[in-house]
């Protein structure tokens, strides 16, 4: 295993990420949904649709990078506890399917679009069942904060033992993953309190792992020494 090539397409792998994410589940839906409007949601869609589109590309290509990034990190982390770097690539995949599902909802307003007339409803209510979608898109993948941030626990603690790593890293991405289990609890138990912040808790630890391994790796004698007791 060329460990130090698994760190840099680790790297790469969360720059794609940050930015697919960024745009598929911040920038498109903030600029095309309107809360509480329909009309103005639908005419949205129908005036950007590209965009509206695009906004689900770019999810696929943010699961797409999770997907290998839960493999790359449960190789790099299987030294310091197979079991448990295997319990959050299990909790990482869970949350990327659930996820795949929300995403569902977003794109389910093309279909309505473009089926042509239903005979059951009036233009206003398919305007609203396009709005409800939506929401039901941003309702469901809620339940995703909570089983990526559970994934990135286990991880923070991972890197935190490891050696190899440093445990600074371990304590920034531990905060993330508590600040997205927070808010999932939040969501179900207290929804006035389930600020979005919570969620930007994990950005500072994403982007300085980034540069980590894009940049240092691992540290290579601890990486052995921990390879070599686990043989």
């Amino acid at each position: 295993m060329n460990v130090q090539r698994y760190t840099k397409v680790a790297g790469v792998l969360l720059l794609i990420s940050i930015v697919a994410g960024g745009f598929g589940e911040g920038y498109a839906p903030s600029k095309l949904i309107v809360a509480g409007d329909a009309a103005a949601t639908v005419a949205n869609i129908k005036s950007f649709e590209f965009i509206y589109r695009l906004g689900f590309a770019t999810f696929l290509i943010e699961s797409f990078a999770d997907i290998t990034l839960a493999l790359i990190f449960y190789a790099l982390l299987k030294p310091v506890s197979k079991e448990m770097s295997l319990l959050a690539a299990f909790f990482g995949l869970m949350g990327t399917a659930l996820f795949a599902f929300a995403e569902l909802f977003y794109l389910a307003p093309t279909l309505f679009m473009t089926v042509g007339p239903w005979k059951a409803f009036s233009a206003d209510q398919i305007d609203e069942l396009i709005l409800l979608s939506l929401r039901f898109y941003q309702f469901a993948a809620m339940i995703f904060c909570g089983y990526y941030g559970i994934a990135w626990i286990v991880r923070a603690y991972l890197m935190f033992r490891s050696g190899y790593l440093p445990k600074f890293l371990g304590v920034l991405m531990g905060i993330g993953g508590i600040g997205f289990l927070a808010r999932n609890l939040l969501l179900i138990l207290a929804p006035a309190y389930a600020s979005p912040l919570l969620l930007m808790l994990l950005f500072p630890g994403v982007l300085v792992l980034m540069v980590w391994l894009l940049v240092k790796g691992v540290e290579m004698t601890q990486w052995n020494a921990r390879v070599k007791a686990r043989a």
